[in-house]
């Protein structure tokens, strides 16, 4: 595991404790000195300061476990909603302004977008029904006054 600057620092009064006690001559604290700083791991750090009397044991250079309530939560993926229902859903509210041009591709997009929900899963499948009945009754709305017209044209006269 990589030694932090903290661990380097411990490892350097550990060595300046055995220089001051007179366990390590001028040239060899000198040299561990600057081992400690370029360290780069636990393990170098321990050998450093594994034969003073005052050095770390091994388990002080080991990383700790972290505790569960750090660890960061397991989340599940996110359920994507389906595209295809959310284009259902906008043909079929753009179908009242425009007097139901957009209620066919509603119709169309909101059965698509249910067999694709049934098959994949995904979120939507209310918008997709909602594009289908406002869909389905602009269609409706366009076959009145279609039967309209024709009745009174047939009967008009």
């Amino acid at each position: 595991m990589r030694a932090s600057h903290a661990d380097r620092e411990r490892a350097v009064d550990v060595l300046k404790a055995g220089f001051a006690e007179g366990r390590l001559p001028q040239a060899e604290y000198e040299q561990r000195i600057g081992r400690a700083y370029e360290a780069k791991t636990h393990s170098e750090l321990q050998m450093l300061v594994s034969d003073l009397p005052q050095g770390p044991t091994a388990q002080a250079f080991e990383p700790r476990p972290v505790p569960a309530t750090f660890m960061p939560m397991q989340m599940p993926p996110p359920v994507r909603t389906s595209s295809t229902a959310t284009g259902a859903l906008v043909c079929g509210i753009l179908s009242l302004p425009t007097w139901g041009l957009t209620s066919i591709p509603a119709v169309i997009l909101g059965h698509k977008a249910r067999a694709e929900i049934r098959r994949t899963g995904e979120r939507g499948d209310g918008q997709a029904l909602a594009g289908l009945v406002m869909g389905w009754l602009g269609i409706g709305g366009w076959a009145l006054i279609l039967l309209g017209i024709a009745f009174a044209v047939v009967f008009g006269h």
